[in-house]
């Protein structure tokens, strides 16, 4: 078997292994490419360690502080009030304008799943209060991040674009992401009414209602109660702004220009960094990051002419053996 297949089985076994245990499948395909690239493939350690994506980790890590950030001072549940007083009373539209707020966040820099994990737990506290399934607030949200997760600002859409430019496609950064968000809105929107979404339209205005109970990790959203912004939050949505131009007018680095703004909101106290910290998705950051240097086990274990590279020990013991059989 070449090295390559075996590192194709390691990512397998990796996946398999995510799914029936506890396991990080981020860490994990660390350990497998280290294990199989320098001891099997007969790759250096520093060129395993040059397979980790540096500028993506980068990115995911700058861009979920930032918004982060924004979600523990209060910055996006302040955003959904108002944009849940535009439904005016209005049930069936609830979960449809937390699909325009998902898809927006997830254009302007989170990405899919950063989005799901920022915008979540505020959608299922409004849908616990008016009295809306949790599950067509699941579709819209869900379907909202992965329409923007292609945005030329967004992680996933930095790699999608970077994928196109290396196959020859140029300047389709924008057709990709309007198409993708295009097919999102007509799937979250189909699904949402199939499964119920219109009775919700006949149900009059909305009844508030509590949410379930042992689910207090989010306050409940109610939009009836009308909260100022505050500077800390004027500052947030100012870095934001200053996030999306840095990176779409002036083609700046997005992880660099994110960090900046996180630091900006940590510096003036805008936002409590130890807390956003913890806010983040590390694991799916290492989720990404690691089966990334996992898969850059399989193009390093072919040579530029496309032979697989051997480790010295198997060459040594196949020449053993053909030795022997010639004797």
């Amino acid at each position: 078997m070449s090295i390559a297949a075996i590192s194709l089985c390691a990512l397998v076994l990796a996946l398999v292994l995510s799914c029936v245990t506890k396991v990080n499948i981020g860490f994990l395909s660390i350990t497998l490419a280290w294990l199989v690239g320098t001891y099997l493939g007969g790759i250096p350690v520093a060129q395993v360690v040059a397979g980790f994506p540096t500028p993506l980790f980068l990115t995911l890590v700058g861009i979920t502080l930032l918004f982060a950030q924004a979600q523990v001072n209060g910055t996006l549940d302040g955003i959904t009030r108002p944009a849940i007083r535009l439904c005016r009373g209005n049930t069936g539209i609830v979960p449809m304008m937390f699909f325009v707020l998902t898809a927006i966040l997830s254009s302007i820099g989170p990405g899919n799943i950063a989005s799901c994990a920022l915008m979540a737990p505020i959608g299922m506290a409004a849908a616990g209060r008016y009295g809306i399934p949790p599950f067509l607030m699941t579709i819209m949200i869900a379907n909202a991040a992965s329409a923007g997760s292609v945005s030329p600002v967004a992680p996933t859409g930095v790699i999608a674009n970077n994928i196109a430019a290396g196959i020859g496609l140029q300047n389709t950064q924008w057709p990709i992401y309007f198409n993708n968000l295009i097919v999102h809105t007509i799937a979250a929107f189909s699904g949402y009414f199939i499964f119920g979404g219109w009775k919700l339209f006949s149900a009059g205005r909305q009844k508030k209602s509590q949410p379930p109970a042992g689910n207090q990790s989010q306050p409940p959203v109610d939009a009836s109660v009308d909260v100022p912004f505050t500077w800390k939050q004027w500052l947030t949505l100012a870095m934001i702004v200053t996030l999306v131009l840095s990176v779409i007018v002036f083609n700046l680095n997005v992880g660099f220009v994110a960090l900046t703004c996180a630091l900006v909101l940590t510096f003036t106290g805008a936002a409590e960094d130890t807390l956003a910290v913890k806010r983040m998705p590390w694991k799916v950051i290492m989720m990404v990051c690691g089966v990334t240097t996992l898969i850059a086990i399989l193009e390093n274990c072919q040579q530029p002419d496309g032979s697989v590279l051997v480790p010295e020990v198997l060459r040594k013991w196949v020449g053993r053996e053909r030795i022997g059989g010639s004797g």
